[in-house]
């Protein structure tokens, strides 16, 4: 499957300062990328670049197989982009704001109606259709903003920090549009909520520093094999099992207790074996599970300090040299 997005050596410097620099992605159809970073660590550059609003320093973006530099007015028009505050004009209302935009996309007179019909339906806009964006409440505004980022069926969507500054319910609504948009698009998400990232998208990036320092599936995230576990003795045990003697440290590292019959600990054997070494040793197992590694601690190691692209281990697992 051809990638619908390619971005090779993406380098942008504002004088002598490099906000990104050497990134390699591709975007397909069908995915929901989450692309993360702290403030500063230029994320907000990259996006302008793909979207075409900032020339890069070097570097290569094609978007649906037309090179961006070469030939931009045809590559943007397989582009779709909501920017975090949509560029709304909250004097007209739902249908206009619509209409205006298809006419600017230059979507024909006799598609006009069809086209912007299925936007508002795919967006849950019906019953606002005929009201003042103005008047409609920050959820719906986003909807709209959403709404003119498809007008045109764009192959891709770029959609910048989406759910800022909407209640709980209407995040949720956002979320499920994204994933139903996400079926027959290939879709960037910017934004800071890591918990959205994943809920919504099936690829995670992580950006700092200007280098991408992450890449992985959100099942390759979920299902990471690791040899640090959370268990849990019979209470009577556990003091006697982690303070007296050498059995546990024969096979557990960095032992750290939880409560008074739990803790966390790493091991250099498998589950398996860990398990079968606690029943040999008769010390009362009650619980044993794989201490699974969270996007947010990720997020927290990979953008603290000064960790660079080539310290970290997840960018082999794609094949692409980011």
């Amino acid at each position: 499957m051809s990638a619908l997005i390619s971005v090779n050596d993406l380098t942008r410097h504002y004088g002598d300062f490099c906000a990104v620099d050497n990134i390699s992605f591709e975007l397909s159809a069908g995915d929901i990328l989450g692309f993360l970073g702290p403030n500063g660590a230029g994320k907000s550059s990259t996006m302008q670049m793909l979207s075409g609003n900032l020339a890069p320093t070097f570097g290569e973006i094609s978007i649906d197989g037309i090179d961006l530099l070469e030939d931009p007015k045809a590559a943007k028009a397989s582009l779709g982009y909501l920017p975090e505050n949509p560029p709304l004009y909250k004097e007209m209302t739902v249908d206009e704001f619509l209409d205006f935009c298809a006419r600017l996309h230059l979507i024909s007179r006799s598609q006009l109606k069809t086209v912007c019909d299925s936007a508002i339906e795919r967006c849950g806009l019906g019953d606002v259709r005929r009201r003042l964006i103005r008047n409609l409440s920050k959820g719906y505004q986003q909807r709209v903003g959403i709404a003119q980022a498809i007008l045109h069926s764009p192959p891709v969507i770029i959609l910048d920090e989406p759910t800022v500054g909407l209640d709980p319910i209407q995040i949720l609504e956002i979320r499920q549009l994204i994933k139903q948009l996400g079926q027959n698009h290939g879709i960037i998400l910017c934004t800071h909520i890591l918990p959205e990232v994943q809920a919504v998208c099936n690829r995670v990036q992580i950006i700092n520093h200007g280098q991408l320092v992450y890449t992985a599936s959100i099942a390759e995230l979920l299902n990471e094999d690791s040899t640090r576990y959370e268990i849990s003795l019979n209470s009577s045990l556990k003091q006697t099992v982690l303070h007296e003697g050498d059995s546990a440290h024969t096979i557990f590292n960095n032992i750290e207790p939880i409560d008074d019959h739990s803790f966390i600990a790493d091991s250099d054997l498998s589950a398996d074996r860990t398990t079968a070494y606690i029943i040999a040793q008769n010390w009362g197992l009650t619980r044993f599970t794989r201490h699974q590694v969270s996007l947010e601690q990720i997020f927290i190691d990979l953008t603290t300090g000064d960790t660079k692209a080539g310290d970290t281990k997840a960018l082999n697992e794609t094949g692409l040299r980011d």
